[in-house]
């Protein structure tokens, strides 16, 4: 590591009392862990995928769009509005990617943040970092959480610059009828990918707790899939109807609420408390399994 990456505010030293050039032991560690997960090819990979999946669609749709476009605008796919505004393109995308893409890049990343260190050989040595094991989980979150808003990002801006280079952009029409000027609908579109990036949050905090209890990072990233895909079929069967408030995967499409005029709170707000409980949940035993656990590897 070069001595200008090392390098802090002198201001800061100052404050802190530390020499000049020292940087926070969990900072150096936090810039480390988002290297590793954004430089690593196999996370590469995964995020030229999810910016492929808009591309696509988008060729798709202006290949088989009839002349003049348009459509009735139903349903949570926005098929029939992007023809007419690629703006629909990103919320498009973005709910076809939380099918299967966002969840494995999800799952990828949250369940080889541990078992990942451990099948190296490498955690015991992060753990001689000044940083103490809360501060290392916290961390670790923290960059899961980077990458789900990273990930979202990527897939809206992708979208957003094919469907302007493929469809009209305008003010946009929504769900409830309303048209708002092309300024509102990229902030609602914002405010969506907060929202979809929450939910992502909360799939990686179940991984991050997976992580913890093994040293094969293949198994966790597959026992995350398995109880996101799991969940979405649960959700889609109507004798369990009594379950699916309580489903991980079940207020993932809540976000249509800031598609329409008046906005619906109440969806979005059991959503958000949603992915919360799932947070706190899974966060708590992550820090009780590691904060325990014989680190020998």
């Amino acid at each position: 590591m070069s001595t200008a990456e090392l390098a802090s505010p002198p201001q800061a030293a100052e404050r802190t009392g530390a020499p000049r050039g020292y940087v926070r032991p969990w900072l150096r560690l936090l810039r480390s862990e988002l290297r590793l997960i954004f430089l690593r090819k196999r996370n590469l990979a995964l995020m030229a995928v999810l910016a492929a999946i808009p591309v696509l669609l988008g060729i798709v749709l202006k290949i088989s769009a009839p002349s003049g476009g348009g459509g009735d605008g139903g349903g949570p796919a926005f098929i029939g509005q992007v023809t007419s505004n690629g703006v629909f393109l990103a919320l498009l995308s973005l709910v076809v990617e939380l099918t299967l893409i966002m969840p494995l890049a999800v799952a990828v990343v949250s369940g080889d943040s541990v078992a990942g260190e451990a099948s190296h050989g490498t955690l015991r040595y992060l753990l001689t970092v000044p940083a103490g094991r809360t501060r290392l989980l916290g961390i670790k979150y923290t960059s899961v959480l980077v990458f789900c808003v990273a990930a979202c990002l990527l897939v809206a801006v992708v979208a957003l610059i094919v469907g302007a280079i493929l469809f009209p952009i305008g003010p946009v029409t929504l769900l409830s009828g309303t048209t708002i000027s092309l300024g509102a609908g990229l902030l609602r579109l914002l405010l969506v990918i907060l929202y979809l990036a929450a939910a992502m949050g909360a799939l990686g905090a179940l991984g991050l707790a997976i992580s913890t209890f093994t040293e094969h990072p293949l198994g966790a990233i597959a026992a995350v899939l398995v109880i996101a895909l799991a969940s979405e079929v649960m959700d889609q069967i109507t004798q369990l109807s009594a379950i699916h408030p309580y489903l991980p995967t079940h207020w993932w499409l809540s976000f249509d609420g800031l598609l329409r005029s008046p906005v619906t709170w109440a969806p979005l707000a059991h959503g958000l408390l949603s992915f919360a409980v799932y947070v706190a949940l899974f966060a708590s035993v992550a820090w009780a399994r590691f904060s325990t656990a014989d680190v020998t590897s």
